[in-house]
């Protein structure tokens, strides 16, 4: 039935099956890297927490061999002539179903303390079976809606198996739960609609959704179904701190939003969820400190401070003009505005250290953890940082422009210009960018990637610039894209995080500063490669440059977006070609 219904297929070894607003997962991804050999149901409430695990069964109670298959309607267990097959109802409930299969669920940790595990015990009131968690601090109830349960660890306490086994009553051979995850108290379940009725609905939901965020696609972007899954499936509804829908990194590990990460998302959401794509540029501003610093992330039970992320925030809100259809209301632009400044202002007034150039303290301030860039010291003058702000300056001039603040455009392009002319007199070499250690005022070059970044400025670098890095970006040009670090350095690493793999948010900034920069046909290749590399492999954190293969986690949203940003823009220039010709 699975390979019956529309919708892209996909491994939830590395996509979790799940859906738009569910803070809930289906998926043998248990934790950082970890990977089960059955199913379980995973939360992402308080942190990823994986709390049941789902076992299919054979007539004699053994385990069954299946194979699972996933579309976005849809998961299933499929044996040889029997499955078991579950969709969302809603974004807490989960309706399973079983044919000739059973299902034993079991409670993810066997350890019960009176601080962490989870705790089984059969309700009196509607006879369901309640598990209830430490770690998310959420409950779990499963409500048997045809066929018959037994239970083990039934108010059990200590080490103890917890467990709820369904299957087919007596003459039948089909079975139906639902698996609710609620915080204290709920009515009973009763069912609204039929499970072939919940399938139904989340695959047009889906549906409706690609279409609007996707309405070139064509057999040109083969991937651009998966990569709008892959979004879908990871936006959550508000809850915690996220106080609007956000999409989180990754239903893996990565669920979190990072300040930078999210521009990406809003990016690839603009054109189709224009109120959605607002949110995600918006949400690390509802956290923005007395000081105008963005926190490094947020999820759903935390806010960190103890990294920012960099300032590439004014070069994606014009984007995002551009490509929001009715472009901003006044009252977005001011918020904006407002919150740009002080953004800016931090960098400008509290990272510039008697300097005209700002700084960064880690390189997890700039996004490249661990590029070889911060090798010789952390604390830094790098040139990434200062084209950043330029840009985010001459998006508060245009900005102010709108708003009707004459001096406050005047005082943008000054400072803009000023910060370039420093950028270009302290760090350029006359054949590439260094960073430059505070302090001692050294320079040192790296063959990292993100000394390349400046290239977002475009055509604002002197020509013998620009035709410098574009000269950079080809030797770190693998098969697959840009390398982070140059291939034939000596500290290239081909799983090495910041110092080797490529990453979509690199590609994506270096593919439109070398378009701008007046070197298309780059440009065109590097985001051919890219495309052509998700295409192949999926949209992981990142790949291996030499490979392509995917790598950390696999299921990384602003890989997906970065993916539907270049897909769209390449059928744009293709439309424009076949209409002047």
């Amino acid at each position: 039935m699975t390979s019956d219904l529309p919708g892209p297929r996909f491994d939830p070894r590395k996509i979790p099956f799940s859906h738009y607003g569910s803070w809930l997962s289906l998926s043998p991804v248990t934790g950082n890297a970890d990977y089960a050999d059955d199913l379980h149901l995973v939360s992402h409430q308080q942190g990823m927490h994986a709390v049941l695990c789902l076992r299919a069964l054979t007539g004699d109670g053994s385990r069954a061999d299946t194979r699972i298959e996933a579309v976005p309607s849809c998961l299933s267990w499929l044996g040889e002539s029997d499955r078991i097959e579950a969709v969302y109802a809603s974004t807490d409930t989960l309706r399973v179903r079983g044919r000739a299969l059973g299902l034993r669920i079991d409670a993810a940790i066997p350890r019960l303390t009176p601080f962490s595990g989870t705790y089984l015990y059969r309700d009196p009131v509607d006879g369901s079976y309640v598990y209830t968690s430490y770690e998310t601090g959420r409950r779990y109830r499963i409500t048997v809606l045809a066929g018959s349960a037994s239970v083990e660890g039934d108010q059990a306490l200590g080490t103890a198996a917890r467990s709820v086994t369904v299957s087919a009553a007596d003459g039948g051979s089909r079975w139906e739960i639902a698996i609710e995850e609620y915080d204290a108290g709920r009515a009973p379940y009763r069912p609204a609609r039929s499970f072939d009725q919940a399938r139904q609905d989340a695959g047009a939901a889906f549906a409706a959704f690609t279409d609007r965020i996707t309405p070139w696609r064509d057999e040109r972007a083969p991937a651009a179904e998966q990569a709008a899954y892959v979004l879908w499936s990871a936006i959550v509804r508000p809850a915690g701190f996220l106080t609007r829908p956000a999409v989180l990194m990754s239903k893996h590990w990565m669920d979190k939003v990072w300040s930078w990460d999210h521009c990406f998302n809003a990016l690839a959401l603009a054109t189709g969820e224009a109120d959605l794509a607002w949110h995600q540029f918006a949400l690390p501003f509802d956290y923005q400190d007395a000081a105008g610093a963005l926190p490094d992330s947020v999820t759903h039970s935390e806010v960190l401070y103890n990294y920012v992320k960099p300032p590439i925030h004014g070069w994606a809100l014009s984007l995002l003009r551009q490509r929001l259809t009715n472009g901003l209301a006044d009252a977005d632009v001011e918020e904006a505005y407002r919150r740009l400044e002080r953004w800016t202002e931090y960098w400008l007034g509290r990272r510039a250290a008697g300097s005209p150039l700002p700084h960064y303290h880690h390189g997890n301030d700039s996004g490249w953890d661990n590029a070889t860039t911060f090798d010789a010291a952390r604390v830094v003058e790098s040139a990434d940082l200062a084209a950043f702000l330029i840009l985010q300056m001459r998006e508060l001039a245009s900005l102010a422009a709108r708003l009707g603040k004459p001096d406050a455009g005047t005082r943008w392009h000054t400072e803009s210009d000023g910060l370039l002319s420093a950028m270009l007199s302290l760090l350029w070499t006359g054949e590439r960018f260094a960073a430059r250690i505070v302090g001692t005022g050294e320079l040192r070059t790296s063959e990292s990637l993100l000394e390349v970044m400046p290239v977002v400025l475009g055509t604002a670098l002197p020509a013998q610039v620009r035709t410098a890095l574009a000269r950079q970006v080809r030797r770190h040009l693998s098969e697959h894209g840009p390398a982070t670090e140059a291939p034939g350095s000596p500290h290239y690493s081909p799983d090495g995080y910041w110092r080797g793999p490529i990453w979509a948010p690199s590609t994506i900034l270096i593919e439109d500063g070398l378009r701008r920069a007046g070197h298309a046909s780059l440009a065109d290749e590097v985001s051919r490669r890219f495309r052509r590399l998700c295409e192949d492999s999926g949209f992981a954190e990142n790949f291996d440059a030499m490979t392509g293969a995917g790598q950390r986690d696999r299921a990384y949203t602003w890989t997906a977006s970065s993916y539907l940003i270049l897909a769209e823009a390449a059928a744009g220039r293709e439309s424009l070609r076949q209409a002047n010709h």
